[in-house]
């Protein structure tokens, strides 16, 4: 399957930078830890597409549920900003004969009109510099009739992530930023609806959905994960040794808490954002 007058514009150049170095190259490096982590909300998705969809999947990284997607659908494309992940998803995807991956900016990407039944995402939807631009660009994508099972992610207050990230706190600064910025760009159902609104969808709902993220087979494993992921290493980084080292400290007593005798495992929320176009 091909996209017709794709264009290489990016608009988002700090996330491109980001997800084409350290962060893009740790999450190629470490597919099966990623999907272990985030994997048990692709259900969540799946359940939204039919066999006769064309599959849009914005922000497909690694690309598991673009696969998966693929299988259960007429096509599925995926689109991401990283080379280093679309490498991994393309290798992965060598026995998909219905799937393709392309890298570009969704925000600004060349998409054929109508050309899709579905957009997809599991939290690759939410770092856009002009999120109303962005999504009337992915509607534009959709056919009539077409719609979105997206995945973003709820504040992390009082969640089990947000307990481990507390524990960091006198030492370093919240990995991720406020609650609202960033990964949790569209915690607020309110705000996904006004943008969703805003880009020309209608019948916007947010769905509560949990699922568990395993970050590692034991606690030394998940600890060494936890420092090595993107946002915690950078601000360990800023911190200094010493401030770094009392928080690795902090993040493993934390994470006691979580261990199974199968794995370490948090309780994570999410939105299953669903619109028509």
């Amino acid at each position: 399957m091909t996209i017709q007058g794709a264009t290489m514009s990016i608009v988002n150049s700090a996330q491109a930078e980001a997800w084409n170095r350290y962060e893009g190259q740790h999450w190629a490096a470490h597919d099966s830890r990623y999907d272990a982590l985030n994997g048990g909300f692709n259900k969540f998705v799946l359940e939204q597409i039919g066999p006769d969809d064309r599959v849009l999947d914005i922000g497909c990284g690694n690309g598991q549920l673009t696969r998966q997607a693929a299988r259960a659908a007429r096509s599925a494309i995926g689109v991401d900003l990283s080379a280093p992940m679309l490498s991994v998803a393309r290798l992965r995807a060598a026995d998909v004969p219905n799937v393709t991956f392309t890298q570009g900016d969704a925000q600004v990407f060349s998409f054929e009109d109508s050309a899709y039944d579905i957009a997809i995402s599991r939290f690759g939807a939410v770092f856009f510099a002009d999120p109303v631009a962005a999504f009337s660009n992915i509607r534009r994508a959709l056919a009539p009739g077409g719609r979105t099972a997206l995945l973003c992610m709820t504040a992390l207050r009082d969640t089990d992530l947000g307990t481990v990230f507390d524990a960091m706190v006198e030492y370093l600064p919240w990995p991720t930023g406020k609650d609202g910025s960033g990964p949790t760009s569209f915690a607020d159902p309110a705000r996904v609806e006004s943008v969703l609104s805003d880009a020309g969808f209608t019948d916007v709902t947010c769905t509560r959905v949990e699922a568990d993220q395993v970050w590692g087979r034991d606690l030394a494993d998940a600890l060494e994960f936890f420092t090595d992921w993107g946002p915690v290493k950078y601000n360990m980084g800023l911190a200094g040794p010493e401030a770094a080292a009392k928080a690795k400290q902090a993040v493993a007593q934390a994470l006691e808490s979580f261990v199974t005798p199968e794995a370490v495992k948090l309780r994570a929320n999410a939105w299953l954002v669903q619109a028509n176009a």
